[in-house]
């Protein structure tokens, strides 16, 4: 299993890196568009969709956020789109949570489809406008993700004693939650005041935005603040697998799962984080 999951890494990480480096955003573009839609398929296996249905599903959400990218551009799309998808994670998510999940099925099956169509249109749109802005700026969001989920994993098996959402995610403790915070700070300070300092960089990165040009209480907040909403976007996706009874979102990455248990926290990331770059732009 360890070694199919390494292979699976290193294919996946071949495929997406030449995009991420590309000059244009136009590869990095098509090639999350198709995750996208590939997540849009497991989201309606997820939720009691199958057979063709579930394909016409993904392939609609993929033909959406293709067509809301060519209606704004490759400019950049309203701050008020990116504040109103951070204002549906916090209180969709925090309210999906709060009932667990044996209240998720009670939602009706409309409602959590669209749900899941807009959550994932607004991930894909936000990477993108994150690539246009720079490959800096792409990375630095990225890496805040994978280095809160990693400092997360380990603090947790080291400290971890109380349980953060038990009927949720049973692995995942309190402990984690602060060590993958700890983790996020450590990496901006990093990246803000030694990477985009000492390297030729094409964009200034989300946390030279956060930490330099706003009080830096606020920078440490709005650092915490996206961290945690990286913990909401796994505990989401796992809240709907258990309510399925699916270990995983599909095996479409074998050793991984699916593309939304690869992409799960990253969906409420994004926008949030083009919200919060909004309110203090680098000139």
């Amino acid at each position: 299993m360890l070694k199919t999951r390494i292979i699976t890494a290193v294919l996946l990480l071949l495929a997406l890196l030449p995009t991420i480096l590309a000059g244009t955003a136009l590869p990095f573009a098509l090639l999350t568009l198709l995750m996208i839609a590939a997540a849009g398929w497991e989201w309606s296996r997820l939720n009691g969709v199958t057979g063709p249905s579930a394909l016409v599903f993904g392939a609609v959400t993929g033909a959406l956020a293709w067509g809301l990218h060519l209606l704004v551009g490759w400019e950049a799309a309203p701050p008020w789109s990116w504040f109103m998808a951070s204002l549906l994670w916090v209180l969709g998510g925090g309210y999906a949570l709060r009932g667990g999940p044996e209240q998720w099925p009670h939602a009706t099956k409309t409602a959590r489809m669209v749900l899941g169509m807009v959550a994932l249109i607004a991930a894909w749109l936000a990477m993108v406008e994150a690539k246009s802005t720079g490959i800096n700026f792409l990375l630095s969001i990225f890496c805040l993700v994978w280095v809160a989920d990693t400092a997360a994993y380990f603090g947790g098996r080291a400290f971890g004693r109380r349980k953060l959402a038990k009927s949720i995610s049973p692995g995942k403790s309190w402990e984690g939650v602060w060590s993958g915070m700890l983790g996020v700070i450590a990496l901006a300070f990093f990246w803000a005041y030694y990477i985009d300092v000492q390297f030729a960089v094409d964009s200034p990165s989300l946390y030279q935005i956060l930490l330099q040009r706003n009080a830096l209480p606020w920078g440490l907040l709005a650092l915490v603040f996206l961290a945690s909403m990286s913990v909401v976007g796994d505990l989401f996706e796992s809240l709907i697998k258990r309510a399925a009874g699916a270990k995983d979102s599909s095996q479409l990455l074998p050793g991984h799962g699916g593309v939304l248990d690869r992409v799960d926290a990253l969906l409420p990331v994004f926008p949030l984080a083009m919200a919060l770059s909004s309110l203090s732009p680098l000139q």
